[in-house]
């Protein structure tokens, strides 16, 4: 049996354990946060027999063979490092770390260590975006011309002081969620040989639309990302003899509609719980196999990923105090 530890217990730590609950081969033993309080009452709710009022406590405490960082961004790095070098696995919420220099760091300390490191890019292990992977690789719709792939709510109502406004936690449209319709892109496309983009900032500081157009030899991608306002969520990939439609919401995505010579066939694949679930499986996998990273999202997807956010960073002027 495998013991997971949570780091952080805010909304997504929630979603995670209920959705670990549904995975054989693991439960929940621990969980951390600064507010003692917090995460007692959360230990309770998940039935984890221990609760700690610091990281650093769950560090120490030998009672997990692997965390789940689920603090924000800003954090991810730091807390990752320092259990590693306490000897845990980690599986640490997207994105790895806010820039690519955090990312190697990680890296290079899982692989000191001697430990299991992986992104939690949940969207990588969901059945429609591999079955849709599957298809595009074997040429069901011939060449890939062109990618379409947005992601977008509403938040600008939310506290400014929060993880999503605040531009002393990394917040902002980019790294939280513009990272799907890339890591989308990446998945299906690979590299881009060139990249433009354009955003437009919040009061804060922080940017709360990016629009980024990545060319490839003979395929572009028009991507989105935004905080101001909601979008359809449905992704395009349309090739030389079909196109593929992931349904809304896209990332989370239960099925796909093909459409080919005429056609227009829709796939319901499904998946357990929220879909968390499919990434535990594959951490499972992983550490029963004895791997320190995923062959599905390894640690080379992950700098490769950071680089491209880098250089949109860097195309719009987005930047952190912190940096």
């Amino acid at each position: 049996m495998i013991k997971w530890g949570i780091v952080g217990a805010g909304n997504i730590a929630h979603s995670f354990s209920k959705d670990l609950a549904l995975v054989n081969g693991g439960e929940l033993t621990a969980v951390a946060s600064r507010d003692f309080e917090k995460a007692k009452s959360f230990a309770a709710a998940y039935g984890a027999p221990n609760a700690f009022g610091s990281y650093e406590a769950l560090f120490q405490s030998n009672t997990v063979d692997i965390i789940y960082i689920a603090t924000p961004h800003t954090s991810h790095a730091e807390l990752s490092i320092a259990a590693m070098k306490a000897g845990i696995n980690v599986l640490c919420e997207k994105p790895m770390g806010v820039n690519k220099g955090q990312v190697q760091e990680m890296i290079q300390v899982a692989k000191e260590n001697n430990v299991f490191l992986m992104e939690a890019l949940w969207s990588r292990f969901n059945p429609t975006i591999k079955k849709v992977k599957e298809l595009v690789d074997n040429g069901t719709i011939g060449d890939i011309g062109y990618l379409h792939a947005d992601f977008a709510f509403y938040a600008l109502d939310r506290d400014e002081n929060g993880r999503i406004l605040n531009p002393a936690l990394a917040g902002g449209s980019l790294l939280d969620i513009g990272i799907y319709p890339i890591f989308l892109s990446y998945l299906l496309l690979g590299m881009p040989k060139d990249i433009q983009a354009s955003s437009h900032f919040y009061k804060t500081g922080v940017e709360v639309q990016t629009s980024m157009i990545f060319d490839y030899d003979n395929a572009q991608s028009i991507l989105y990302s935004g905080l101001n306002s909601n979008s359809e969520m449905k992704a395009q990939i349309a090739g030389s003899t079909g196109s593929i439609f992931i349904h809304p919401r896209w990332h989370e995505a239960t099925g796909y509609t093909l459409e080919k010579d005429g056609d227009s066939v829709a796939n319901e694949v499904g998946k357990l719980g929220k879909g968390y679930t499919h990434e535990i499986q594959e951490v499972h996998e992983c550490l029963n196999s004895g791997k320190k990273e995923s062959n599905l999202w390894s640690h080379q997807n992950s700098l490769d990923l950071i680089y491209i956010m880098d250089t949109v960073r860097a195309k719009t002027g987005i930047v952190f105090p912190f940096e």
